[in-house]
């Protein structure tokens, strides 16, 4: 029995590492964690344009000043799909090791925007429904477009990819011309080729279906996807799915890099929008509320545990890890612990470690959904300390950080008879080995 688990974990394993060194998968990755810092300025604007400005400002003094704010959101938020096409086409060439992925890049920024629609319907000033030429929309542009980004960037950045293997179409200059020059060249009818390509296309859906590519994408793809992902059950699956990788000592990025931070990304991204705009707050379920929620002193929301063993452990070489894991976990890189405790194959610690989250996010929903704190609506970094994140996430809500103390003492109760069941087991195995 003990052998076919063996078997079983390491099949297992196996099947995770592949997904998570996949190309695209891993393109993706990349591509976001190039992108977040400029979600994190959007989400400080946010925060100063409607938690600080309004402290001290008058309302006319205030519309004023949030213009900076806005012209920050303007230039990371409300253009995030156009930022995600060429960042996830560049990384994709380079994780394939083409020479020129700057080129890539480029080309599949051009296909993105040969994607949008010709025409947009406005508002005139009378009121009037008018048929615009000639603009480009954030609606477009920004995060709902996101997925569509993605999906642009992948295929346009594939398409470039096969013209280019074909010698055929190459050209040639010699070696007597700059690098930069040759290698512009050298792809100039494979770009010609894709753009061609994805604009037909774009021609075609126009003429047929009445419909751009990027709203195809958007209705047929990503809404029904976001909609699994960010679920509450759907979260909660792939999130735990994530959790027991870890335990096993595969990150947990390889399941919520490509699969659930691309939505949850967007859901705080929208909220961030609504919330700059005054209007409703749409989503509870974000990358923020995780962050502040579910992963408290990182995955598995490990700050609990180093509590946990400060408090009650007896076991002095858990103490001396908890003490190495402190000043980390506080800024949610809990990887001491995971693999200095461990928590690692450790049946015991395992357990918590998936389950915890779990009964965090159903309480932090429930708060949230009885209107007990407010949602989510600023994007903060990965590495905000529990209890601040929670105040900062939510734009100001004092409750927000009320309920993280609440779950991290939860978390503590959680742990603390795993924690003594993982001591006794140390200790036989100690008591084994001496004998």
């Amino acid at each position: 029995m003990k052998e076919k688990l063996k078997k079983f974990m390491e099949a297992f394993v196996n099947i995770a590492i592949k997904i998570g060194n996949q190309v695209h998968l891993r393109s993706i990755r990349d591509a976001f964690a190039t992108i977040i810092p400029l979600f994190i300025l959007a989400g400080l604007a946010v925060l100063v344009n409607w938690a600080v400005l309004p402290w001290f400002l008058s309302e006319d003094a205030l519309v004023t000043a949030q213009r900076f704010g806005t012209s920050i959101t303007r230039g990371t938020l409300d253009i995030a799909g156009l930022l995600l096409a060429p960042t996830i086409a560049y990384f994709l060439a380079k994780n394939k090791k083409f020479d020129n992925p700057i080129s890539v890049a480029v080309i599949s920024l051009a296909t993105f925007i040969a994607m949008m629609p010709l025409q947009l319907m406005g508002t005139s000033t009378a009121g009037v429904e008018v048929e615009l030429d000639g603009y480009l929309s954030f609606s477009n542009l920004g995060t709902q477009s996101m997925f569509a980004g993605i999906i642009i960037g992948l295929l346009a950045a594939e398409v470039l990819l096969k013209f280019n293997k074909i010698e055929a179409i190459k050209i040639n200059l010699g070696e007597q011309v700059p690098s930069a020059v040759a290698k512009s060249f050298n792809v100039l009818l494979p770009a010609i080729f894709t753009i061609s390509l994805f604009a037909g296309v774009s021609l075609f859906l126009s003429l047929v279906f009445g419909m751009d590519l990027i709203s195809l994408i958007v209705n047929l793809i990503q809404e029904p996807l976001r909609k699994i992902g960010t679920s509450l059950g759907g979260y909660l699956l792939l999130y735990s799915l994530g959790n027991l990788l870890f335990s096993f000592g595969i990150h947990q990025s390889v399941i919520n890099g490509p699969f659930t931070e691309p939505f949850m990304t967007q859901n705080i991204n929208e909220n961030m929008t609504a919330f700059n705009e005054g209007l409703e707050v749409p989503h509870i379920l974000t990358l923020s509320f995780q962050t502040a929620f579910a992963q408290m002193g990182g995955t598995g929301s490990t700050i609990s545990l180093i509590i946990a063993v400060f408090i009650f452990s007896k076991i002095s070489a858990y103490k001396e890890i908890a003490k190495l894991s402190l000043a980390p976990g506080i800024f949610e890189i809990n990887e001491p612990i995971i693999f200095g405790l461990p928590i690692v194959f450790n049946l015991p610690m395992m357990i918590p470690f998936v389950l915890l989250p779990i009964i965090q996010t159903l309480i932090a929903y429930a708060a949230t959904a009885a209107g007990l704190i407010s949602r989510t609506v600023v994007y903060i970094p990965w590495v905000t300390p529990p209890v601040i994140s929670g105040w900062l996430a939510t734009g100001g809500d004092w409750r927000a950080s009320v309920l993280q103390i609440i779950l991290i003492t939860l978390g503590v109760l959680v742990y603390l008879p795993f924690l003594k069941i993982s001591e006794q087991v140390l200790v036989r195995q100690a008591e084994l080995e001496n004998k």
